[in-house]
Parts: structure tokens; C-alpha cells; sequence
């Protein structure tokens, strides 16, 4: 079978938009941390070894401004060198790694979720989902079916496992903010 254009248009985003530390959002030795991690599968329910992940979340507070300028620079080259790591930052990017895996380290976010943005081949938009930790009017308004995709399991405290189906029978609930 051959590709379809779409699935020829990339994916480039493994170039020059991952950074050291993207998925760090919180030092290691802040309190309180949490670690995310799942899978991204496509519709045959294979791994996808080259998505892109953005996560966007507010602290345990609920503030939504991350802290700024946490991303350090070689004075010599200008290359990025990694976060700051002190402050938490709400801003992850992470991608996918050969298996299909990504992981995060950051805060309990304290609106109850984390926004999750997918870029991968074949995907000529990019999709928009939630990793939910708590009750939310939008999560309680779906089929308990359909809801669970967007719940992460506690596989131990403070450790959550959350898969990515981009189709399929257990395609993950994905958002339409056009």
C-alpha cells in the first residue's frame, strides 16, 4: 500500500522544536511532583515513533503564567542547552521516542488537568486533548466509555500512565476548539 500525500508531508517536528528538558516542567526536586507517561498509537494501534507532545497546564495553585525565560542558551552558539531548573514553567514539549513513548515530570495541576497538544505523521492538523485528575463539567458530560480515555491510571503514587490513540477502537477524545 502506498502512502497517501498526507502521510508524506512529514514529520519534521524532531528537527528543531524538541529541547532538552521539554518534558521537565517542574525541577525533580520540587514536592509534590508528578510523573506522566503513556504511549502514542496510531489506528492499528501501533506505536508512533515520531509525534510531538505539548502540554500546557497551570501550577498546583491554578495560576495559568508558567515562569518565563526558564530555557537556557550557549552563550557561544545560541543552541538550547535545557531549562533552568529551578522554576516550574506550565509549558512542556516532549516527543515520542522510537517505541512510541513520552514522558513528563511536573506538578498536580491545580485546575484539575493538562492540556495536551498532538502533532504527528499524517496528521495535516494537529489534535488537542486533556489528561484529566479530577471531576470536570466537560469529562462528566461524556459516555463513561468515552470518558476514561482522558482519564490517566495511577499506576503507583505520583506515577500515571496515559496512552494517545489517534483512531481506533480506543481512539482518545480529542477537541474541537474551532
Amino acid at each position: 500500500m502506498n502512502p497517501t500525500p498526507s502521510q508524506t508531508v512529514g514529520p519534521f517536528y524532531g528537527y528543531a522544536l524538541p529541547f532538552p528538558g521539554g518534558g521537565d516542567l517542574a525541577p525533580l526536586t520540587n514536592g509534590g511532583g508528578i510523573t506522566v507517561h503513556g504511549y502514542v498509537y496510531d489506528g492499528a494501534g501501533e506505536p508512533v515513533p515520531d509525534a510531538l507532545l505539548e502540554f500546557w497546564q497551570p501550577g498546583p495553585s491554578g495560576e495559568l503564567r508558567g515562569r518565563p525565560g526558564t530555557l537556557r542558551r550557549d552563550p557561544v552558539n545560541g543552541a538550547v542547552l535545557g531549562r533552568n531548573g529551578v522554576d516550574f514553567t506550565g509549558f512542556g514539549r516532549v516527543p515520542t521516542d522510537l517505541d512510541g513513548r513520552w514522558t513528563l515530570r511536573t506538578l498536580e495541576p491545580g485546575n484539575g488537568y493538562i492540556s495536551v497538544c498532538v502533532f504527528a505523521r499524517g496528521l495535516l492538523h494537529h489534535l488537542y486533548t486533556r489528561i484529566y485528575f479530577g471531576r470536570d463539567r466537560l469529562l462528566d458530560s461524556l459516555p463513561p466509555e468515552r470518558r476514561q480515555t482522558l482519564v490517566p491510571e495511577e499506576e503507583r503514587p505520583g506515577v500515571y500512565r496515559f496512552d494517545i490513540h489517534l483512531q481506533g477502537e480506543k481512539e482518545t477524545v480529542f477537541l474541537d476548539f474551532g
